[in-house]
């Protein structure tokens, strides 16, 4: 369901998570929290900390789930994500998420999950231990976060675009057995949906290859330090090829008006990879700091009362979907 914005056309209800599995990063700053607060301002837009995704992987150690979570959403109102603007909220504060998990998991072929890439390429890069039935269904539940906040567009990385498809097809096929009840969400990919680590492979938690938004200026001039680059660009005065390093593609985010003069000293090896890295950590750091500087004025003890309000909001409109996909199915 959309609502409408007088004289500005349609609002749009947007609907995205994270995963409270760890500290926040760049990647997350630039790749979705810059997003939602764009989106915040035009659309209807709700923010859910994803705690039951986040046993989908992490369910043998639960100790500190809930302070990651208080982390997490200390991070996003640094961001500038507003609590007045969007909804903010818990994935388990929303039980109707979970029946709507269950109503749906009725109608869904197990192949369609099997074949959905990150599956396989998540268990060989984590292990088979997390071959279970909950991550078997992660791109259900996925679903059924959208879903049943009727959220119409969803902001993703590239890498999850199967899931969102995956999704479609699921909306489709329930509203072919029982009529238009679900709301089929499209995707919005963000500016920079992959941004590179430290090793030069995508910027995850679950690599180490992170620089995080709570990071110090010394902790990140470190983690730039220690950044692969070109393995021919052996010393200063080698030819460099910036297009396959991740030091340049940082430039490229935190410090675009020096872009070209950095292609440029790497191509002809004018620029040294320490120089560059120098750089990059000072730019870097730059980039950080308002919100690193409002992130240390936050109270903590504020995010209660913000995720309370969020889940009653949350809840309202999910009951609503919820009685609707039961009324379809003619459950009593």
């Amino acid at each position: 369901m959309t609502t409408t914005n007088s004289g500005a056309g349609v609002r749009r209800r947007i609907m995205s998570g994270m995963r409270p599995t760890g500290r926040l990063h760049l990647g997350h700053l630039v790749g979705a929290l810059s997003q939602w607060v764009e989106f915040s301002r035009n659309d209807e837009t709700f923010f859910e900390v994803a705690d039951l995704h986040a046993l989908t992987t992490g369910y043998e150690d639960t100790a500190n789930l809930r302070d990651v979570v208080v982390d997490n959403v200390l991070d996003w109102l640094a961001a500038g994500v507003d609590p007045e603007r969007s909804v903010i909220y818990v994935q388990s504060h929303v039980p109707e998420i979970s029946e709507l998990n269950l109503l749906l998991s009725m109608i869904v072929p197990v192949a369609w999950l099997t074949r959905v890439p990150t599956y396989k390429d998540q268990i060989e890069a984590l292990g088979s231990e997390i071959a279970t039935y909950g991550f078997l269904g992660y791109p259900l539940m996925q679903l059924c976060d959208i879903a049943v906040m009727r959220g119409d567009t969803v902001p993703v990385g590239r890498d999850q675009l199967p899931h969102l498809e995956f999704g479609r097809e699921v909306v489709r096929r329930f509203n072919h057995l029982y009529g238009q009840t679900l709301v089929e969400p499209q995707a919005t990919l963000s500016e920079f949906p992959d941004v590179p680590g430290t090793d030069n492979r995508k910027m995850s938690k679950s690599y180490g290859n992170t620089i995080d938004i709570a990071d110090d200026d010394a902790t990140t001039a470190k983690k730039v330090r220690s950044m692969v680059t070109d393995p021919l660009k052996v010393r200063r005065g080698d030819p460099g090829r910036p297009e396959i390093c991740p030091v340049w593609a940082l430039h490229r985010i935190v410090n675009a008006e020096r872009v070209p003069w950095v292609e440029e000293g790497c191509r002809s090896g004018a620029l040294g990879c320490v120089d560059c890295k120098s750089e990059l950590a000072v730019k870097l750091n730059a980039f950080m700091a308002p919100v690193r500087e409002r992130r240390a004025s936050l109270d903590a003890r504020a995010v209660a009362a913000i995720l309370e309000c969020g889940a009653q909001k949350a809840r309202a409109v999910a009951s609503g979907t919820l009685a609707a996909v039961k009324r379809a199915m003619h459950l009593p």
